[in-house]
């Protein structure tokens, strides 16, 4: 009998549409090909057992629907998805999504995987919210997808990828620790109002706050850009150390920026991994963020555009920098960078990547790396809360759990 903390596969079915697709073949962009090393995005949602409905008719609901026009984080919820550990690159063999329903004692999990090699956060968001439309008998979904492949993202480059797949560029057998960090709403306006030098005051729970007024980002990009006219040399990191330094009136024009939400979680992650790492005060580290690239192109990318549209962006600073200074400083370098991408940045960003076409790596490389993926930008369910996942070495994880500047805001 399988004890209470495993997961066992009841029954497996494949989906097929039932009418025959009218899109032509879409071509893999140069912000996809990179993402064939990468594991399968796994997001899923946790539900209430349906009073009057049996978990059958639950599934069957779905499989009409999809053919139709801060704890610790247990290791059995890896088994709530299908495609667990799944790299991208098998997509040429296994299916591209895939969605699995878990009973649970008092509840459903409902947990999709879907290749990222073929979506980006936002695409998957625009499909999961679509599929929860169908589900509820929505004749004409409300956000349609554009599958459009007419940008500078569609390149002639070829990536050749060795036989068997992309190279895993980390340690497998590494032992690593997972745990989610619940941030309050409170919480999250207290750290923006401390990183931008502001008076924090708490509102009434009945204001009407808004989970993406909160947490955007994009407010910012337009405030800060750095025009480089210099030639394109194919080595990016470069360009990105020598922008976080100078010039000097680029500085006081950062004093005035308001940092986003995001970018002062960011800021203190940043600050605590770095801290729990112990590292020399002379090593770079690098802090790395997705990047939509849609609204920054010229001309735009429509915001449903379906596909990845992104590019992973690098922050370097010393990790002497990083301690000596304090969260301010953090986030305006994270700030800067992200506000400096615009089309110009991303032409430069293909351009590089045409000339070395290659698989996005995987790992902390150098053991001062760090990445932030997906965004609280995407259109989910939320009043300005954030969970966040954060997978360390074991030594600093308990770094991190130990740290009163970054536990302060963590929800007990």
């Amino acid at each position: 009998m399988p004890s209470a903390t495993s997961v066992t596969i009841v029954s497996q079915c494949n989906v097929f549409p039932d009418q025959k697709s009218t899109l032509e073949d879409l071509k893999l962009s140069v912000s996809d090909l990179p993402m064939l090393s990468c594991q399968y995005i796994q997001k899923g949602g946790l539900f209430t057992r349906p009073p009057t409905l049996s978990v059958d008719s639950l599934i069957s609901h779905l499989k009409q629907s999809l053919f139709s026009n801060s704890l610790s984080l247990p290791s059995t919820c890896r088994g709530f998805f299908a495609f667990e550990s799944t790299v991208s690159y098998q997509g040429h063999y296994k299916p591209i999504l895939a969605v699995q329903v878990t009973e649970l004692a008092d509840g459903v999990f409902i947990g999709c995987s879907m290749n990222h090699s073929v979506t980006d956060g936002t695409s998957f968001w625009t499909f999961f919210n679509t599929f929860s439309e169908v589900s509820r008998g929505i004749k004409k979904i409300s956000r349609q997808p554009d599958f459009s492949r007419n940008s500078i993202l569609i390149s002639e480059a070829a990536l050749k990828v060795p036989q068997g797949g992309p190279q895993v560029t980390f340690n497998e057998n590494e032992p690593l620790c997972e745990r989610i960090f619940s941030f309050s709403r409170e919480a999250i306006l207290k750290l923006k109002s401390k990183v931008n030098n502001k008076k924090w005051t708490q509102k009434s729970d009945n204001t009407n706050v808004d989970a993406v007024e909160i947490m955007g980002k994009q407010s910012n990009d337009t405030l800060l850009q750095i025009h480089n006219k210099g030639k394109m040399t194919g080595i990016l990191e470069s360009w990105f150390k020598n922008a976080v330094s100078k010039p000097q009136e680029m500085e006081s024009n950062l004093s005035m920026v308001e940092i986003s939400s995001f970018q002062s979680l960011c800021a203190l992650l940043w600050r605590a991994v770095t801290r729990a790492r112990k590292l020399n005060p002379s090593k770079t580290t690098t802090f790395r963020m997705a990047v939509n690239c849609r609204h920054r192109l010229n001309p735009k990318l429509d915001p449903l555009y379906f596909g990845n549209a992104i590019q992973s962006v690098p922050t370097y600073a010393s990790a002497g920098d990083v301690l000596s200074r304090d969260l301010r400083w953090c986030a305006e370098q994270l700030n800067k960078i992200v506000a400096a991408h615009n089309d110009g940045m991303v032409r430069r960003f293909v351009e590089d990547w045409e000339s070395n076409p290659r698989c996005f790596p995987l790992g902390n490389l150098d053991g001062a790396s760090m990445t932030m993926g997906s965004s609280p930008r995407f259109p989910m369910e939320g009043n300005g809360t954030v969970d966040l996942e954060v997978v360390l070495a074991p030594e600093a994880m308990a770094g991190i759990e130990s740290d009163h500047e970054f536990m302060q805001f963590v929800s007990p």
